[in-house]
């Protein structure tokens, strides 16, 4: 049975609980991946100063929907991944994803999926706030 944590949090997000939640001895690779606010993005018109990122009520139950899916191959022995809402600084964590498998080449293979379907499937929304007191929206 592969071991699953699928969460949308309004708080900080920690990268080592997320890998202890995949901890398996049959482990041999955890692929993880941590994304982090930045201070620009290609639809912003200047300098990003802050986030805030907005989920639709079911975002966490299409994000365990992914992380099933994913996890159906028997040889992924663990997924953990969570995404934040509310208010971030830049710097601050967005998406915490670990993955860990046997051999590490699923073990990044299956992270970078998990990485791209959460981007593409999750109903998450973000309102970039620009140093120039503007916002943009992005993902709606």
């Amino acid at each position: 049975m592969t071991t699953i944590l699928a969460r949308i949090a309004d708080t900080d997000l920690d990268v080592s609980a997320h890998l202890a939640a995949v901890g398996d001895r049959r482990a041999g690779a955890v692929a993880t991946f941590v994304g982090q606010v930045r201070d620009h993005d290609p639809d912003a018109d200047g300098q990003v100063t802050a986030l805030e990122y907005s989920a639709h009520p079911d975002a966490e139950l299409v994000l365990r929907r992914i992380c099933t899916e994913l996890a159906a191959d028997p040889e992924v022995l663990g997924i953990a991944v969570s995404h934040r809402t509310g208010a971030l600084a830049v710097g601050d964590l967005a998406i915490v994803a670990c993955v860990a498998t046997a051999h590490r080449a699923l073990g990044f293979d299956v992270c970078r999926e998990l990485v791209e379907r959460v981007k593409t499937e999750v109903p998450i929304w973000k309102r970039q706030k620009l140093a120039d007191g503007t916002h943009t929206w992005v993902g709606l």
